[in-house]
């Protein structure tokens, strides 16, 4: 039986290293879709009444997959705003949480020497508190991330076959 899985990046920029982890793991599970959160609006309540048409879709393709995997970069030593405003938006409206039960898995990169360890901390807290199984083991924090990703490929051989093994365990658990 095949797995659904949708991946998330955290950040907006272009050329983020961040949605080049993703545009890898594409290489080893061709059919993992890439979602985009750069269309969602900012979470705001009293936008629920008529739920926005990027936050209906987000919560959809979430709901129809076994497995997520997020890459988030690490913004001053939390997930970045983005990122927070797309879970916010696929946990409500309130008893409607599109993560809950889902296999999680949380990557990163960035170019300081402990990766996105801080970051990926807080988004596995607030996986956590909306009842998604979020994989200890193994840990994916791809730090001096320059000199790994060039031109949006992994260059590293020990940096691939980890990334591989950590998307291997959730598929294993999906």
């Amino acid at each position: 039986m095949s797995k659904k899985i949708i991946a998330i990046s955290g950040s907006l920029r272009k050329d983020s290293y961040n949605t080049a982890l993703l545009n890898e793991v594409k290489t080893f599970v061709p059919d993992l879709e890439i979602l985009s959160i750069s269309d969602l609006p900012l979470f705001n309540e009293d936008l629920e009444a008529s739920f926005p048409a990027a936050a209906t879709a987000l919560k959809q393709k979430i709901e129809a997959a076994d497995a997520v995997i997020f890459a988030t970069p690490e913004y001053n030593r939390s997930i970045p705003g983005a990122l927070k405003n797309a879970l916010d938006w696929a946990s409500r409206p309130w008893g409607k949480n599109s993560f809950s039960g889902k296999q999680v898995l949380v990557i990163g990169a960035s170019m300081g020497p402990i990766g996105t360890a801080v970051a990926q901390q807080d988004l596995k807290k607030v996986m956590l508190y909306l009842d998604a199984h979020v994989i200890g083991q193994p840990e994916f924090y791809l730090g001096t991330v320059q000199d790994k990703i060039k031109d949006g490929k992994i260059v590293d051989q020990n940096t691939m076959d980890h990334l591989k093994k950590a998307v291997q365990r959730l598929i294993d658990l999906a």
